[in-house]
């Protein structure tokens, strides 16, 4: 095998291929033999992974995934400088972004007009996540956030709801990653007998590279505990192929099946909106791809922003911007909105660009450090960076509402609390809130796993009159705990504070120590 050797100032291959240095020409020309020379060692690795396959369905389901692999590798070792130049960033047309409000139809009431849209829907959720950050084991769907139902019976009731009130038929479809797809399956087996049609697939999985040498860490295809962290999922801008690859896609498009939903399963706002849906299906010849946005606060100044570039709609990423405009991208007066992830997208338009080899999604480089200490690369996309790729693309401004997604406990505490109210599986907000954002709360890293922050509450304090809620170090909630206005919580280290049951707290700062014994 060749050997890859760095010169001066190098800290490890991947400076070397990006042109680290100043190049004259002897340097470039040692670059583009470097990258040939990466090309083809990962090309004999791979074809060495492939031969410890344990059986020819192993072999053939690794064959698909390595040519998705060697394919952004290739683009990987392409790239030449920024994918974004900020100069050419350029003013969003008018007809980029369109108000929710302006496309309200007028079906909603003729229940067969809403039938013959939605059997033309496939709802997708992407489900690759497992719930590890917030100290769960298994696939992030299965953690119960409301009323003990976890996100999939909420989806899946959801689905279901429309199902039996329009007669239709609007199958789920479940992208799962091998860390999830099991435990899944074996869930899946409790809904056989709902008005659901469920199906699942698998997005690729692709063996994480070394920092130093891009070959890769693993010596087998062994994804078992031994060798699971050698791989990885690469994104979700995998749907795409993935989705092709399953067969599912011809399968629906063969049923009638037009438009896809798409949204992450721990965004408990991503319903079906019928609304969308007719508009989509309406301009389903000149809009192949539509982005939800919403408004942005101070507390999504990170989420990926939509901007005219090149004379195309394109999804700017807080990563792909340079650091001395960071700032600006933070602005919510210049960048007023931001991606929800809830995408609508033509199922044509998905197999059209697929077969062309015409998706351009940017690679992000997630760089990682394994439990030994080896630094390793992650090559990833992102789904809503095809938005580049679709005929038509546009976004709709949709409100807040639709954006609901639960990442951390805090999240968690406002989704179980009597600030929304269920039916048929969705989310509202109360009523009797008068106010129709949801508080600020931070949590302390006391509550950072689920089982401790469920065992730090008798019962969820009422929030409706709540507008920010701050809680750092050992605090405890009684039955029945009321807060208002502002209430900060703070006890400090080796101090703990048990808030009584029945505690009225009302733009209050508690702190110290507070602790109740039973007599």
């Amino acid at each position: 095998m060749p050997v890859h050797m760095c010169p001066p100032h190098c800290n490890d291959a991947t400076d070397l291929l990006n042109g680290g240095l100043k190049r004259s020409d002897s340097q470039i020309e040692f670059q583009l033999l470097a990258k040939r020379e990466a090309e083809g060692a990962l090309v004999h690795e791979l074809e060495k992974l492939k031969a410890t396959a344990k059986n020819d369905q192993q072999r053939a389901e690794l064959e698909k995934d390595f040519q998705g692999f060697q394919h952004l590798f290739h683009r990987f070792l392409q790239d030449k400088g920024p994918s974004i130049y900020w100069d050419k960033i350029r003013t969003l047309p008018k007809d980029a972004i369109i108000p929710y409000n302006n496309i309200q139809g007028e079906c909603l009431d003729d229940n067969a007009r809403v039938k013959k849209l939605l059997d033309k829907l496939v709802v997708v959720k992407l489900n690759g996540g497992l719930g590890t950050s917030m100290g769960c084991k298994g696939p992030k769907s299965v953690i119960s956030v409301c009323n003990e139902l976890t996100f999939l019976d909420l989806t899946v009731q959801q689905i279901e709801h429309l199902n039996k009130k329009y007669d239709c038929d609007v199958p789920l479809v479940l992208m799962n990653s091998f860390n999830t797809d099991e435990d899944t399956k074996k869930v899946l087996r409790k809904y056989t007998s709902c008005q659901v049609n469920i199906y699942t697939f698998m997005q690729s999985k692709y063996p994480r590279i070394k920092k130093e040498s891009l070959l890769p860490v693993a010596n087998d295809v062994d994804c078992t505990e031994a060798g699971i962290e050698n791989w990885y999922p690469p994104g979700h801008g995998d749907v795409y192929n993935s989705f092709y690859n399953s067969g599912l896609l011809d399968g629906f498009i063969e049923k009638g099946k037009e438009f896809m939903f798409m949204s992450n399963i721990d965004n408990l706002g991503a319903t079906v909106d019928i609304n969308i849906l007719q508009h989509v299906l309406g301009k389903r010849d000149c809009a192949e791809f539509v982005m939800e946005v919403t408004d942005k606060t101070r507390a999504d100044v990170k989420g990926g922003t939509l901007v005219h570039y090149e004379n195309k709609l394109r999804l700017l990423e807080i990563a792909q911007v340079p650091k001395e405009h960071v700032d600006e991208f933070k602005s919510i007066t210049k960048f007023k909105i931001f991606n929800t992830n809830n995408l609508w997208i033509s199922l044509r338009a998905i197999k059209r660009v697929v077969e062309a080899k015409d998706l351009n999604m940017e690679i992000i480089v997630n760089n990682k450090t394994m439990d030994n200490g080896q630094g390793v690369i992650q090559l990833e996309t992102a789904v809503g960076a095809a938005i580049c790729s679709f005929n038509g693309s546009h976004g709709v401004n949709v409100p807040r509402n639709r954006f609901l997604p639960v990442k951390k406990t805090s999240d968690l505490l406002l989704v179980m609390s009597n600030l929304y109210d269920m039916k048929a599986g969705s989310l509202t907000m109360s009523g009797l809130r008068q106010f129709p954002s949801t508080p600020l709360i931070k949590l302390g890293t006391h509550f950072d796993k689920v089982r401790s922050f469920l065992s730090r509450f008798a019962s969820i304090p009422d929030m409706l009159d709540l507008d920010h809620l701050t809680v750092s170090g050992d605090v405890t909630f009684g039955k029945g705990v009321i807060l208002k206005g502002t209430v900060i919580i703070i006890a400090n280290h080796g101090d703990r504070i048990d808030i009584p049951s029945g505690s009225l707290l009302e733009n209050k700062i508690v702190s110290g120590n507070l602790r109740i014994l039973d007599h």
